[in-house]
């Protein structure tokens, strides 16, 4: 891969952390608690756990891959 592609492949792949940072953010911001809300505390702790386990699942390979491309990038060994 070009050393160009790699970097702006690991940087899209930070980038992609932000934006699943911010999915999280509106799912908490859609279930906060409000006076007609529907779910109650533990139903929406649940929920919040949940979610919160995949989407870190999610930002660790991005991370990952990130940091292996920039060191493609490089001209660095990512293997090592």
């Amino acid at each position: 891969m070009p050393p160009k592609i790699a970097k702006l492949a690991g940087l899209g792949a930070f980038a992609a952390c932000a934006g699943i940072a911010a999915l999280f953010l509106l799912f908490v911001y859609g279930t906060r608690p409000t006076p007609s809300a529907g779910m109650d505390g533990t139903l929406r702790f649940i929920a919040w756990l949940s979610v919160a386990g995949v989407l870190l699942a999610l930002l660790g390979v991005h991370v990952l891959l990130g940091r292996r491309l920039l060191a493609l990038s490089r001209g660095e060994n990512p293997a090592a």
